[in-house]
């Protein structure tokens, strides 16, 4: 028998709806699907039931993968497909296998002649980077920086140098309700004529994409805390810099308020 398809489905990165953000035509094949790896079963059950599905939710199956998945129960995932099944993959936000645990589950479907299958949907890494003005032919992603505050502040001056050496987009994120002390340390530590860009609740009600000088952002920081964010860097020649290294889509900085029924630390973030 044929192996089946790992199909990698990307999820709304907030309360944006459902149909807001996923074309119709993957919807249709979300529907048709019968079984499903996921981040968080109680998560995904919430997004199929806004999908409207096929069939009732007690007869889809739904296995766990998540960062405390042990690789040794990889081949147990793998054994529908394998057997000729269509699988679905979800995260709890945003795009599965990136900066999220489907990634291993992906490389060893390739490894078993397993096809992938990407289907279309918001990823928070692309929405930023296309909006933030920057660099989007050299960049590179890192995920989460480290939480204690020298580690922190030293990774980030690593990165404003590989961003200065290679003229190229450095990308990061942090857990939501860490973000405003993240914030703190960039604008202590990176040069004032740095660019930073945050984007923040992207495709949300709130949504805010702006991008200045990291001396234009001391006078007015905004309060992130708790609104998922990407962030990105891109550092200046000083002798270049322009006086006030500005630009942005977004009116105001992002709204203080508190988010309703906050995600917990992990799930709070969009994966990619």
């Amino acid at each position: 028998m044929s192996p089946g398809a790992l199909i990698i489905i990307p999820v709304p990165l907030g309360d944006s709806g459902t149909a807001a953000v996923l074309p119709d035509a993957v919807l249709a094949t979300v529907r048709s699907l019968e079984r499903f790896i996921a981040e968080d079963a109680k998560s995904a059950r919430a997004f199929l039931k806004s999908v409207g599905m096929n069939r009732p939710l007690a007869q889809i199956e739904i296995r766990t993968l998540n960062e405390h998945t042990d690789v040794a129960q990889l081949p147990e995932l793998l054994a529908p497909l394998l057997a000729g099944a269509r699988v679905g993959l979800l995260s709890e936000a945003g795009y599965p296998a990136v900066a999220d645990p489907g990634a291993e589950l992906i490389a060893a479907a390739h490894a078993q002649g397993v096809r992938v299958v990407p289907l279309v949907g918001p990823s928070a890494l692309l929405l930023a980077l296309a909006a933030s003005g920057m660099n989007g032919q050299n960049f590179c992603f890192h995920g989460y920086l480290p939480v204690q505050e020298h580690a922190r502040a030293a990774a980030l001056m690593e990165l404003e140098d590989r961003s200065r050496r290679d003229a190229a987009t450095q990308i990061f994120i942090e857990t939501p309700y860490r973000n405003n002390q993240l914030l703190e340390t960039l604008l202590r530590t990176c040069a004032a004529e740095t660019l930073l860009c945050i984007a923040t609740d992207l495709t949300l009600a709130g949504e805010s994409v702006r991008t200045q000088a990291v001396g234009c952002w001391k006078t007015a920081a905004p309060d992130i805390n708790r609104h998922p964010t990407v962030f990105l860097l891109q550092a200046q020649d000083s002798a270049l810099s322009a006086p006030t290294g500005k630009m942005s889509h977004a009116a105001t900085p992002p709204r203080s308020r508190p988010r309703s029924g906050a995600r917990s630390a992990r799930r709070g973030f969009p994966s990619e």
